[in-house]
C-alpha cells in the first residue's frame, strides 16, 4: 500500500514540494549560517518525496533554541500551510490517508531540528 501511495502522492504534487523544499535547502546552505536551516529542508524533501510508511519522531529538547527561531521565522507559516492542506484532503473519504501524511509533514515543518524521520 506504501508503494502505490506513494506513487500517487509524487504524481499529484509530491514531486514539485519536494523540489521547492530542495531549492529552499540550497538557498539556505549558500550562506555558513544557513547551513543548518538548508540540512532541515533537505530533511523535509526526502519526507515530501515519499512521506508513506515512514513516521515522523520529534525531540523538540534536543535543539530548543533552533527549534524556536524555526518556529517563529518559518514553522508556523509552514505548519498552518500543510494543517491546511491536510484538512481539505481529509473532507474525501480517498483523500484521508494523503491528508494523514500532510499532518506527518506538518510535524516535522513545524520543528525539524532533532526530529528524525524513520
Amino acid at each position: 500500500m506504501s508503494c502505490l501511495g506513494n506513487l500517487i502522492w509524487i504524481l499529484f504534487g509530491g514531486i514539485f514540494t519536494a523540489l521547492y523544499w530542495f531549492f529552499a535547502g540550497i538557498l539556505l546552505s549558500i550562506t555558513i549560517i544557513g547551513i543548518p536551516l538548508g540540512k532541515q529542508c533537505f530533511k523535509a524533501a526526502r519526507l515530501t518525496l515519499a512521506p508513506f510508511g515512514k513516521t515522523v519522531v520529534t525531540h523538540f529538547d534536543k535543539h530548543p533554541i533552533a527549534n524556536i527561531i524555526w518556529v517563529i521565522f518559518a514553522g508556523w507559516e509552514l505548519a498552518t500551510g500543510y494543517l491546511f492542506a491536510s484538512l481539505l484532503c481529509c473532507v474525501t473519504i480517498v483523500g484521508i490517508p494523503f491528508g494523514l501524511q500532510g499532518f506527518k509533514l506538518m510535524t516535522l515543518a513545524f520543528c525539524p531540528f532533532g526530529a528524525e524521520v524513520k
